[in-house]
């Protein structure tokens, strides 16, 4: 009887050896409470710095992992409106100690609500070095728990829509119309937030992204839901004057008790874990101008956002193929992108404004030429350069993308429309924090989103460069 020749037997153990490590899949999850221990807290969201002296609902930082026996990848997201790159990094590198599981292979993102406690210094808000000191701590800790709480388990992912809750918030403005920016000039034709019946604007500028997709995990041994990863381009909703997750944490929330994950039965196992990533969400929001809406008290419309959204989370779930097996990958790029500061001529006339505005009584510019004079002062001291981190994961037929920006839902539609592989969703926000991400067509229409501040600062080919190398990053997941 004649043997098989070698390269036959080596490709079969191959085959067996993948077969096996796939069959390991596994995941955990668990959400880290991060409320600020000392109130008042400083919080971000507008260009003047805010304080919360209440806590509505807590902060946290809510962990998925999964592993197929060889890769784990481990996604966290922070109950925050932006997180600077010093503390994500400080964060990944005791999660790496702890746990063997490579930086690369960790994704933290902020969900951008403005009722939650500053970690970076946007504008005239800057945070409490005693809090930035202890959070990397505290979100490590949620990637480790879910490390340590992987047990064998079953993935999914699916999607569903919800076009009731999403608007393009920059609006065109009238060929015979014009405004004034903080740059002394009326050139700009699009509008943020214009309000109800400006009869100065004509239409959305863009589109918008309706999706509501969702990751899930559930355990082998008795079916009970793990976690459920979900991604909706909605920049926040608003309206608590006090801390608040916003209805990111709502959603958390909704999806548990519509899952009945909560459950007796599950008393001792670890705890599910809600998660709402924000997707390519810089300039949507929760207004519709062309209509109105109703008139809400405070957390009404975040606990209305959250049912909507949840009942199309919901609907993913129902269409969810479960498997066993699933290949992971990851990949990630450092892209240095160039910084775009005031010339010579528009900083002289930055500190002129600065010296002859008067300040408020706490100290803050209320004028919006003076604001933005100091952002461009402010913009001065960074380097002309920057790198921007870049990273693209593999689950099985999924790919994320993820972006340390407030992303334009242009961007994030065109990786839906060139994915690799089933499915694809991008996270904004993501590994650190490089302000705005207008496409090149919006930054010409000028707006909010585009003025230059550390909340807007990188190039003007900057959506298309990392457009461009995220497509290449993806593509090589699909190999």
């Amino acid at each position: 009887m004649m043997c098989p020749p070698r390269s036959v037997i080596l490709l079969a153990l191959a085959a067996f050896q993948l077969t096996a490590h796939a069959a390991n899949l596994q995941a955990g999850a668990f959400a880290q409470d991060i409320t600020p221990r000392q109130l008042p807290s400083p919080i971000n969201g507008s260009t003047k710095g805010n304080f919360a002296k209440t806590v509505n609902d807590p902060m946290y930082a809510r962990s998925l992992a999964v592993s197929d026996g060889r890769t784990e990848i481990i996604l966290c997201v922070v109950d925050a409106c932006m997180i600077p790159r010093e503390i994500v990094e400080a964060a990944k590198a005791l999660a790496a100690r702890a746990t063997g599981v490579p930086t690369s292979h960790f994704l933290i993102s902020a969900t951008h609500s403005h009722s939650c406690a500053t970690l970076a210094s946007v504008f005239q808000s800057d945070p409490d070095p005693a809090y930035v000191a202890e959070v990397p701590a505290r979100i490590a800790r949620s990637l480790i728990q879910a490390h340590q709480n992987l047990e064998p388990a079953e993935l999914a992912w699916s999607k569903d829509q919800d076009a009731t809750q999403v608007f393009n918030r920059r609006w065109l403005v009238k060929a015979d119309a014009s405004y004034e920016n903080p740059f002394e000039s009326s050139r700009d034709r699009a509008w943020m937030n214009p309000g109800f019946n400006n009869s100065k604007v004509s239409q959305p500028s863009g589109p918008v992204d309706p999706e509501v997709s969702i990751l899930a995990a559930r355990a082998q041994a008795d079916g009970r839901p793990i976690a459920v990863f979900a991604n909706y381009s909605l920049h926040y909703v608003g309206g608590l004057p006090a801390i608040s997750a916003d209805y990111f944490g709502a959603f958390a929330q909704e999806i548990t008790r519509r899952l009945h994950a909560t459950d007796a039965r599950y008393a001792r196992k670890p705890a599910f874990v809600g998660i709402m990533s924000n997707g390519t969400s810089g300039n949507i929001n929760n207004v519709n101008y062309a209509a109105g809406g109703p008139k809400r008290g405070p957390g009404e419309q975040i606990a209305a956002v959250a049912k909507s959204v949840g009942d199309a989370a919901l609907r993913a779930w129902d269409k969810l193929q479960w498997k066993s097996t699933a290949r992971l990958a990851s990949t990630e790029r450092d892209l240095s992108l160039t910084v775009r500061k005031a010339s010579a001529v528009e900083l002289a006339r930055a500190r002129e404004i600065i010296a002859t505005t008067p300040r408020d009584q706490d100290g803050q510019f209320s004028n919006r030429k003076a604001i933005y004079a100091r952002e461009a002062l402010l913009l001065e001291s960074f380097p002309e350069q920057v790198p921007v981190k870049l990273q693209a994961h593999r689950i099985g037929g999924l790919t994320i993308a993820a972006i340390p920006c407030e992303v334009f839902v242009e961007i994030g539609l065109e990786l839906k429309s060139r994915k690799v592989l089933d499915d694809h969703f991008t996270i904004s926000l993501a590994n650190g924090y490089n302000g705005y991400l207008p496409t090149t067509a919006q930054h010409e229409l000028g707006g909010y989103e585009t003025w230059r501040a550390r909340s807007s600062y990188l190039e003007v080919a900057a959506a298309t460069k990392i457009t461009q190398n995220l497509q290449e990053m993806l593509a090589s997941l699909a190999k």
